[in-house]
């Protein structure tokens, strides 16, 4: 009795679990009966799309939603990269319903580590390490190992002077004569005294002497009287064109008497002479004609005439004529030696093909009065407006010449010709053998310098 008595009291305890559970199960169903269609998983989040949302000004309190998290409906947004993260396509992607298939997999991008903090240093290295190599430069003090060099500086750098072409503008900086030079160069230009007034006027020679040439420019060296100085006269001249300009300088010894211009000139390079460029049947080219030139230390370039004395043909008019159609097409300006005579079968188309005259002489009577005759014959013979036009050299004067004298030669010539000048007394050409523009003495150098920048002067009219 007592027993059962018990059990009906506790039965009331396990019919109200029953009940509970059998309404649980009801209400289930009846849920799902209401969502028939099964829940989708949530697409994980794309990195490319996703914006942030905007902060609100408040923060509000977020309270839990009633509905299970399986429940809640995918938006499909992707999510962009932070900027601490670099972008590194996922390795795995879920399924989602709306999968525009499979994308394009970018390179993974390359991490930068961070700047580090200011005033940062790197740490000391470690025990045996044998320090940069000798090639590398030293670091300045107060720059760490990964701050940046400073940018190199957009001043305009200014060159070490050379020596003979410093120039502001037209303005040449460094003297050239004298005892400017040699301090100039011992100080290595350190000391600078400035451009003399010499140094001036020979700049601006050799300005007249550059200027530009539209054709050849042929020049004839003449002189009746022999041992006056005449080759000697045309190597000197054709230096300082040479030497002054960029382009080419020739002299061509026309002496139908074995002339002595290639014995001037130390080059011994070739033997030919104008009769072996005659006869040459490729002369096209500018090699062609140099294979028989021979080239002074100026660079000018000489060629002989015939040194055999048993050739009987003699270098005569229609030669000279063929040579200059020669080497008029390789050469700007083209020195003509011509012979001691003026009645040779030559002279008369060296007069005729030439744009300029010099005139060679000497201080002595006898020699002026054979040059006085020259310029007569000239003015008799239609080469007035050579004779008039020509340039007197009177050459090899010495400081003890007689003054009286000298200044009556000078005075005469000064009016009868289109410039006069006077080429001092050098050893060095006296002795008769090879000459160096480089050895003469500046007085001499300024005097053939004056000579080319008054012939020069003609380079203009000649087209």
């Amino acid at each position: 009795m007592t027993d059962q008595h018990q059990l009906d009291q506790g039965r009331p305890a396990f019919d109200d679990v029953d009940s509970r559970a059998a309404d649980l199960m009801a209400r289930l169903a009846a849920r799902q009966s209401q969502h028939a269609e099964p829940p989708r998983p949530e697409p994980e989040p794309e990195i490319d799309d996703w914006v942030p949302a905007a902060e609100p000004e408040h923060e509000a309190v977020v309270e839990p939603s009633p509905v299970p998290p399986a429940t809640t409906k995918p938006t499909g947004r992707r999510m962009a990269t932070p900027p601490w993260q670099s972008a590194v396509q996922p390795t795995r992607k879920d399924p989602v319903v709306d999968d525009p298939g499979p994308q394009p997999v970018s390179p993974p991008a390359v991490r930068v580590p961070p700047p580090p903090p200011p005033g940062w240093n790197p740490p000391p290295p470690p025990p045996g390490w044998p320090g940069p190599p000798p090639w590398m430069p030293p670091r300045p003090e107060g720059l760490s190992a990964t701050t940046p060099p400073p940018a190199p500086s957009r001043a305009r750098q200014v060159d070490a002077p050379v020596d003979g072409d410093d120039s502001e503008g037209d303005e040449p900086l460094a003297p050239q004569f004298g005892w400017r030079r040699v301090l100039h160069r011992a100080t290595r230009g350190r000391v600078n005294p400035g451009v003399s007034p010499r140094d001036r006027e020979q700049q601006t020679l050799v300005k007249q002497i550059r200027q530009p040439l539209a054709s050849d420019f042929r020049i004839a060296v003449l002189s009746i009287k022999g041992g006056v100085g005449k080759t000697t006269t045309t190597i000197g001249l054709g230096s300082a064109f040479a030497m002054a300009r960029t382009d080419r300088v020739i002299a061509v010894d026309a002496n139908p008497d074995r002339g002595t211009l290639a014995e001037r000139i130390s080059d011994s390079t070739t033997s030919s002479t104008v009769r072996d460029l005659l006869l040459d049947p490729n002369v096209s080219r500018y090699a062609d004609v140099r294979h028989h030139t021979r080239m002074a230390p100026s660079r000018l370039e000489v060629l002989a005439s015939v040194q055999d004395p048993a050739v009987a043909e003699v270098f005569g008019e229609s030669d000279y004529r063929r040579t200059i159609e020669i080497l008029q097409a390789h050469y700007n300006i083209i020195l003509t030696d011509c012979g001691t005579g003026i009645m040779h079968s030559s002279m008369a188309s060296v007069l005729d093909l030439a744009h300029a005259l010099v005139l060679v002489s000497s201080p002595a009577v006898d020699a002026a009065r054979s040059a006085a005759a020259t310029l007569d014959w000239l003015t008799q013979h239609g080469y007035g407006g050579l004779a008039r036009e020509s340039h007197v050299v009177l050459s090899g004067a010495r400081p003890d010449s007689s003054s009286a004298t000298f200044d009556e030669v000078f005075r005469y010539f000064d009016e009868r010709s289109g410039s006069i000048h006077v080429v001092p007394f050098e050893p060095h050409l006296a002795r008769g053998a090879d000459v160096d523009f480089a050895m003469l003495s500046p007085d001499a150098v300024r005097a053939y310098l004056e000579l080319a920048a008054a012939v020069a002067a003609k380079f203009s009219r000649v087209r």
